[in-house]
């Protein structure tokens, strides 16, 4: 998978695992990266899928539908990246902290639903449920943060409590941050995800 590694300057501190939204790139969370934790190692990956030429982590069927059988793949096919970059960058594959953004939050919260070890836990900003009627592993000693808008178009509140509940259902600890704004990422959410991160991480 395209990408980019950062080695940090506290060899202690998580790897952040960048995801960005539909049409990104691997260099758009690289501020926010900074502002959660400028010591930590950064793995930003771009996404395998092109919807008429933007970069996406998974198909979709249309808005707020996903092919949920790409889904389940491209997953897989990340948390391998995972497995192979841990190895080449030399960081501990088991202290990865995913801060993913509409369609790479839902990807970070799919590695979730689906692989019980991929993540330490998750930043996740305007995420959608990836999947429903599935069990999902346990996730105890799992913390994620979601950030969610009250007015987001393509997210509702509805939908932001659900994954909230199924989280929380399956053992992870969950912070759920609302922001009275739409789908973009904010200042707010961001001051409030390096808030929750630097109290459990640094």
């Amino acid at each position: 998978m395209k990408h980019l590694f950062q080695k940090g300057g506290n060899p202690d501190n998580p790897t952040l695992l960048l995801l960005h939204g539909t049409g990104g790139t691997e260099q758009d969370l690289l501020p926010l990266a900074r502002i959660i934790d400028d010591s930590a190692n950064v793995l930003s990956v771009r996404g395998n899928v092109l919807e008429n030429g933007m970069p996406r982590f998974f198909r979709r069927l249309a808005e707020g539908v996903f092919d949920e059988k790409d889904l389940v793949e491209r997953t897989a096919e990340l948390n391998k990246f995972l497995d192979e970059a841990a190895e080449q960058y030399e960081f501990n594959r088991k202290r990865i902290i995913a801060v993913g953004y509409s369609n790479g939050a839902n990807i970070a919260a799919s590695l979730l639903f689906h692989h019980e070890d991929s993540l330490l836990g998750a930043s996740l900003h305007h995420p959608m449920v990836p999947r429903r009627g599935i069990v999902l592993p346990d996730l105890s000693n799992r913390h994620v943060f979601i950030a969610a808008g009250l007015n987001d178009p393509l997210c509702s509140p509805e939908e932001s409590e659900e994954l909230n509940t199924m989280l929380v259902q399956a053992g992870a600890d969950v912070t759920l941050h609302w922001e009275n704004r739409g789908h973009q990422l904010s200042g707010a959410e961001v001051d409030a995800a390096r808030v929750w991160y630097g109290a459990l991480y640094k």
